[in-house]
């Protein structure tokens, strides 16, 4: 179905002209395929800031070779349970997927697993890698570091990225319990769409350029994302950095290069995936039974507001995948004939 403002489109479709589109701006067949597959289950998940869109900027940075098209991924075994994997500046949902896959089957044979990633880029949204991790047994912890965009606390120049975290855990015969999420208290999206409107944001979301907050929006650009918690924010978005910047041999900290800034450098962003595979702790039903009870213990929690009960992480995302499914999924018309018409030129 499609009108001037927006086209419904399946998945299986989507997935496929993404990855034309890619192997058009000179991605290698299997590595767009993978990254096709992260972005458009982002979408299915309603997490469009991280979907198919993506390849157009993406596309940006591959035609200038501040992403490197024609990436060689090494990945170098440390230990049984170890290893090291360099991007070599690839597409970073490929580089992603290929550092998943390597931590599952390692992971397999030694029940836990860890793959650091360095030579990377953004690598789009959590969520997809913790759903396919889950789909096949594995719990997991992903994380990844990012371009500056927050201050330490008690600064006024940002320091740290708003570096993505998430877990996953499998409920066999339902839907895995999923947390993804970023260190600011509102993503950068939302202060500049309240910069378009010409609205004020709320207080706790921003400082201006001197580290003060504002509700101003426009001063809001200037400066820089407050971490949710404060400090505790902070130490989070510092540890994922050491994790995946330091021990993973990648940029950290003011080292990573801005893509907006510095579109035709190389980012080298590192992102850790740590995996259990939870058929090696209990058998399929034994945990499917526990999970069931978890969901129910939450989900029985008399809700302050009728019309809003209580949900598990990831729950909204898992309906959205479900829904589109069955229902497809509904994009901007003119993001998907932008699609096609690089796919096929």
């Amino acid at each position: 179905m499609e009108t001037a403002e927006y086209t419904i489109i399946y998945g299986v479709e989507l997935q496929n002209l993404a990855s034309a589109a890619l192997v058009r701006l000179g991605v290698e067949n299997q590595q767009a395929g993978d990254a096709a597959k992260v972005l458009t289950l982002a979408d299915m998940m309603g997490v469009h800031t991280h979907g198919v869109g993506r390849v157009l900027s993406y596309g940006e940075r591959l035609k200038i070779g501040g992403i490197n098209a024609k990436a060689q991924f090494d990945m170098t075994e440390m230990a049984p349970a170890l290893a090291v994997l360099d991007g070599d500046n690839g597409l970073g949902p490929a580089v992603g997927m290929k550092a998943l896959n390597s931590a599952m089957a390692m992971a397999e044979t030694t029940g836990i697993a860890c793959v650091l990633v360095h030579g990377s880029n953004h690598f789009g949204p959590v969520a997809p890698y913790a759903w396919l991790a889950a789909e096949q047994g594995f719990a997991s912890f992903i994380c990844s570091n990012a371009t500056t965009t927050i201050a330490p606390t008690g600064g006024k120049q940002a320091r740290l990225g708003n570096n993505p975290l998430g877990f996953g855990f499998p409920a066999p015969g339902g839907d895995p319990v999923i947390l993804d999420m970023a260190m600011s208290v509102a993503a950068r999206a939302r202060i500049r769409n309240a910069a378009a409107a010409g609205q004020q944001i709320p207080e706790g979301w921003a400082t201006d350029s001197q580290g003060l907050p504002t509700t101003d929006p426009a001063a809001a650009l200037r400066g820089f994302l407050l971490p949710l918690g404060g400090y505790k924010g902070y130490g989070l978005s510092l540890c994922v950095d050491l994790l995946a910047g330091v021990l993973a041999n990648a940029a950290y900290l003011t080292h990573v290069k801005s893509w907006v800034d510095a579109p035709g450098s190389a980012q080298d962003l590192g992102h850790s995936f740590i995996l259990i595979d939870t058929r090696k702790l209990m058998p399929a039903t034994r945990l499917a039974d526990r999970m069931t009870d978890f969901a129910s213990i939450l989900h029985e929690t008399p809700p302050v507001n009728a019309e809003m009960p209580v949900m598990l992480p990831g729950e909204r995302e898992m309906r959205s995948l479900n829904n589109a499914r069955q229902d497809g999924i509904r994009l901007d018309g003119a993001l998907v004939e932008k699609l096609r018409a690089i796919a096929q030129s």
